[in-house]
């Protein structure tokens, strides 16, 4: 016999909510998950009408999902947004290339203005040469550290107020779970944020910061989004992938673990006396740093140098390595070898 909807609107259920246990219908699933996005960004404030917003979008799941919620949001309870939708193509064949095509399908589906960058015209290289002189033990480390720096480059360009980001539940809770395994106090301690920023950068907001993965793969699915699907060739060996899977594990005696390793990250806090980094800016490029030079600029320079490895691991390590050139950092002749794109800001 078929199971009813739990909301008893009398149609037969297609799905069982991972996080509530509710069994719905189609359509009353894409009304829970559109109600609690909303609720979310309603409760967070994170938002004014009027503001610029761009979306970095992939063309994975979780970014094609966000593109065409906070256009629907938008229209439905008329937040005002202007929207755009942002990319970075990390020169990666076989994968990039093929998710922009998405991307570039879904700004004409959508309506939604989309501006490219490169790792190419940004930093000079790609990650397919970063791989070939890098290896793949930490090619991670470079692409997740130039991504996000190409993301605030290309909103700057773009002047925009905010940015958003598909990090849904999932990745937020895995976060959590790596930097306790680091040891990573600083990044522990704000890594739960729904909106990070600091003085002089745009503010980065995750709207589905309590949304599950399984039911952003089960509203793509059922609303037949155009997204692209394929992992990274380079991610299998990422980090994440084990906290991942020591996550599933969780989930799968306990439901609801996602949820509640995020609320233990949202309740940590730090006593007093210990000492954290504080954020600045970059003395060779001007982007917001923890430390005198960027972890961008000392890969880039390590990269460029031949040394790739050089701005591998803690940053103590890497001060010893790169020695007086990081108290000689007045950015003249480091910003001079950068390609014409990145050196203008």
């Amino acid at each position: 016999m078929p199971i009813k909807c739990s909301t008893k609107c009398g149609r037969n259920a297609v799905l069982k909510r991972p996080k509530t246990g509710d069994t719905l219908c189609k359509e009353c699933f894409f009304w829970a998950f559109e109600e609690e996005v909303h609720q979310t960004i309603t409760a967070a404030n994170l938002f004014n009408s009027g503001d610029y917003v761009a979306i970095a979008a992939s063309g994975g799941k979780d970014s094609t999902v966000l593109a065409y919620i906070m256009k629907l949001l938008n229209d439905r309870y008329n937040y005002g947004l202007k929207l755009a939708l942002l990319s970075v193509d990390e020169g990666i064949t076989g994968y990039r290339d093929d998710s922009l095509e998405t991307v570039k399908r879904n700004e004409q589906q959508y309506g939604i203005p989309l501006k490219i960058l490169s790792y190419e015209e940004l930093y000079g290289w790609t990650m397919d040469r970063i791989v070939e002189q890098a290896g793949r033990k930490n090619n991670c480390t470079f692409c997740g550290v130039f991504r996000r720096q190409a993301l605030d480059r290309g909103a700057s360009l773009l002047k925009v107020d905010k940015i958003v980001t598909g990090h849904n539940a999932d990745d937020i809770a895995e976060t959590v779970l790596m930097n306790i395994l680091r040891g990573d106090i600083a990044r522990l301690q704000r890594c739960t944020a729904i909106v990070t920023d600091s003085e002089g950068s745009i503010p980065r907001s995750k709207p589905f910061k309590y949304t599950y993965e399984k039911e952003i793969v089960m509203y793509a699915y059922f609303k037949k989004l155009d997204y692209f699907s394929t992992e990274c060739i380079y991610s299998p060996n990422a980090y994440r992938g084990h906290a991942r899977a020591f996550l599933k594990d969780l989930e799968k005696i306990r439901a609801t673990a996602i949820i509640d390793v995020i609320h233990s990250g949202e309740c940590l806090s730090v006593r007093d006396g210990v000492k954290l980094p504080t954020r600045s800016v970059c003395t060779r490029c001007g982007h917001i740093s923890s430390q005198p030079v960027c972890k961008a600029c000392v890969l880039l320079e390590g990269l460029n140098k031949g040394k790739p490895r050089l701005g591998i691991g803690k940053s103590s390590k890497v001060r010893e390595r790169l020695g007086d050139n990081i108290s000689d950092s007045s950015g003249g002749d480091f910003k001079a070898s950068l390609s014409p794109s990145i050196a203008e800001f």
